[in-house]
Parts: structure tokens; sequence; C-alpha cells
């Protein structure tokens, strides 16, 4: 699947307006609606966040529905895309922590970090890092990272970045200045798994492409959509999400499955890394917006990469690891999700690629296992228009290799789409094959 490349993306006002016309036009080919060319043509799924998931963190200690703050010191409004986005304020890594950035290849196709010690040998591969980094390079992405790693055994295989827009901002994978967007639901259906539901249970909604209503948390005769967890995963259906938070989940419930992924708190790492944030309303229509993914959550691809990994390892928390002198497969690990409920979100996450949002960016023998989780928001104005795109997975489904986190933030003249980056991460890690260019 070739990416979108300087795509011009309409407001989404036109969105609908569009899709009309290329309905009329006969431009869509038989197999395709003329939603899904817009999802083609790289439209994303969701382009707003409701003012009222958007409100500062209050003050006093942490509690519920409180942002927690990030490793750096807090910002007024941090927190919120509409008052403040994190990667407006972003802050560069100090060069002698970028460490993957200070190694040197070794002749063996390895990285290795001099210190006073004597050098240490990075679970990095140097061709794999080489490949993704051109590749962001050729794009002129303005802000993208993506994170390979081994789920058995925590091994980083690349952390590769490039920001066109600020070439000396540097530690983008591990930053959590993204949205999470749609990529939360896997956090949510972990929570309605607890709750009790099953991959199987329907609801019944409409609306919500772009915002969720509290009148869209009722039931009505508009709910025409009627879709299985696993069918509103895959098709990442905001008002189905929204309505199955609604009716089974507390705050308390949502943050606790929160909590089990390490939202909110730290996670060891020698490169310094963000905490991934997420603030939990306890108002329903906050509440019911952030199971659907429209919340103040944010995420580092690093931490994309680390959800993957815990959905590929059958539930199992194990720590990422930079060096190899600390890869240790009998390491402690936490169980984050009981094997059943890692089943069920597995079959939950194959629904994305088989049927769902990022069918058409995974294709062929090397990626047609692949499972995961797209995502994707756009900043309203008076913001600088940034659209976030996400996609976090693992492949193959049963036998799991590699898991990998992938986000783009396009300006509005499109490069690349993160499935689509992310699905060329996994081809070149499993195959070792050279990058695919992209055509016009």
């Amino acid at each position: 699947m070739e990416p979108l490349l300087q795509r011009s993306v309409p407001h989404h006002s036109v969105r609908r307006l569009v899709a009309a016309l290329l309905g009329l036009s006969g431009w869509v080919s038989l197999a395709a609606t003329p939603e899904e060319e817009l999802d083609r043509l790289g439209f994303p799924e969701a382009l707003s966040t409701p003012a009222s998931t958007c409100l500062m963190p209050p003050a006093g200690p942490p509690e519920l529905g409180v942002l927690l703050a990030p490793v750096e010191s807090p910002r007024p409004g941090a927190g919120s895309r509409r008052l403040a986005p994190p990667l407006a304020s972003a802050r560069s890594l100090l060069p002698e922590q970028d460490l993957v950035a200070r190694a040197r290849p070794d002749g063996t196709g390895r990285l290795r970090l001099p210190g006073p010690d004597g050098e240490r040998l990075l679970t990095i591969q140097a061709s794999l890092q080489d490949a993704l980094t051109q590749l962001l390079e050729t794009y002129q992405t303005p802000y993208a990272a993506v994170v390979v790693l081994e789920p058995a055994t925590g091994r980083v295989l690349a952390m590769a970045e490039h920001s066109e827009a600020e070439p000396s901002l540097h530690g983008l994978a591990t930053k959590a200045l993204f949205p999470a967007a749609s990529v939360f639901k896997l956090v949510t259906a972990t929570a309605l798994l607890d709750a009790g539901l099953g991959p199987d249970d329907v609801g019944c909604a409409h609306g919500g492409k772009r915002h969720i209503q509290a009148r869209l948390l009722e039931d009505s005769t508009a709910d025409s959509t009627c879709l299985s967890l696993a069918e509103a995963m895959g098709r990442s259906s905001n008002a189905v999400f929204a309505k199955l938070t609604h009716r089974h989940l507390s705050a308390e419930q949502l943050l606790a499955a929160a909590d089990a992924f390490h939202f909110n708190r730290a996670f060891d790492f020698p490169v310094p890394t963000d905490i991934s944030m997420a603030r939990v309303p306890a108002d329903a229509l906050g509440l019911a917006t952030t199971g659907a993914g429209f919340g103040d959550v944010y995420l580092s691809p690093l931490h994309g990469a680390m959800l993957a990994s815990v959905a590929a390892n059958r539930g199992l928390w194990r720590a990422p690891v930079l060096f190899e002198d600390q890869v240790d497969p009998a390491a402690p690990t936490e169980r984050v999700l009981s094997l059943d409920q890692a089943t069920a979100l597995v079959r939950m996450m194959e629904e994305t690629v088989t049927h769902g949002t990022a069918r058409r960016f995974f294709r062929g023998s090397a990626l047609r296992t692949a499972v995961g989780k797209t995502g994707s928001l756009a900043d309203k104005p008076p913001l600088p228009f940034r659209d976030y795109t996400w996609f976090v997975g693992f492949a193959p489904r049963d036998t799991p290799r590699l898991a990998v986190a992938a986000v783009v933030v396009n300006d509005a003249r499109w490069r690349i789409h993160a499935p689509w980056l992310a699905g060329e991460a996994l081809r070149l890690a499993l195959q070792g094959q050279g990058p695919l260019h992209a055509r016009r």
C-alpha cells in the first residue's frame, strides 16, 4: 500500500460534501463507498475534541479525574489540546540523554555506546534504525516517530524519528506529546472486558464520527449502527465505544484500566521518558468521550509499542530494554491482563487489520498476520492545524516477533500515514528488505 504524499486535506466541515461528490461523480470504485475512499485518501477518523473534555487539570494533589504531571514540569493548560497542546512547547532531549544518537556502529550491524567504563552494546539494529530514519526524512514528516521492539525480551530494535518542522527537536520516541486518540480504545476495551463484556457483545449507536454529544449516549430510533465490541474496535466506532463506556463503566474502572497499562506512572528506561498521561473525567459525558478516544490522553511512541507488547505477550508487561547486557528472558514480568482478556483483546485488534481502519495498509504475506489499533485526531482552530495519526500493533498474530508503534503529525499537506509507516517498519524488520518508496 502506498502512503499519502503531499496531499492537501480540506477542513473537516467539507468531508461529507466531498464524499457526496465522489459518489455522484462515479470516481469511487465499485468496491469502495465514498466514505471508504476518503479514508483511503487520508481523511482522519475524528477531527475535533469537544470543549467538555479539554478542561485544565484542577490544582491540588492527584485524584480521580486529575491529569498527573509528566516528567517535565507541568505548564499552564498542560493536558488540554484545545488550550495548550504539549507539542507546542516540546523540549528536546539534551545531547547526553540521546543515547541512540551518541552510539556508533561497530561494523557488525550493531551500535555501541562509549562510556567511562567501556563500550556498551545497544539492542538497536543499525540497518533498521537507518532505514526508518531515512524514510521519515524522505517524506519530510513535520513530526514523526516509530518504535520497534521484541515483545518476548523487551529489546528495542529501532527508535527512529524526524521533525521537518523543528529539526533541533530530539527525543520524540520517548515523549508523551501526542494525543492517544482511538489507541485509547485498547484501554477502554480492557475495562469493558473486566466489566463482563465479550468481543461478541453488541452495542447500537449512531453519529459520533467527530465528537460525542450527550444525546448519543441514550437509546434512539436513529441507532442504526449495531456492532459487536470486536467490530467496533476494528472500525473504531466512537459512538459505540462512548455508549458502552457510559453504560458499563465508572471513571474509577476506566482509570484503573489505564493505570494497569502504565498510564499516569513512570517506567524505567535509559532514555528519559515522559509519563503517558490519562485524564479521566468523572462526569458522564466526559467519561464517555474519553472512553471513545477523544479525551485528554497522551502517549509516547515507546509506550505505544509497550501497549502492543502487552497484547503480544498475552497480558504480560515486560520492561523495554536498550542495552544487551540487561536482556534477561527470565526477568520479572507484570500481569496486566488475564490470558482470557489478552486473547479477546488480540481478537479485537485483528479486526482492525482484516476488516477495519487499517485494512488498506496491511496487505501481502509479510503484513497480513499483523494486528493492531489505529488512531487519529486533529487540533482545532485557532490552533495551528496538526493532524495526528497512530498505529500500534504486533506481528505475527499467533507467534509474535515484533511490536510496533508509529505516530505521524501532518500539517495541511499530508506526507505519510502512521498505519503505512508501521506496516513498513514491520515489513523491514520481518523481511530485512530495503524501504518501499511511495509512488505519486
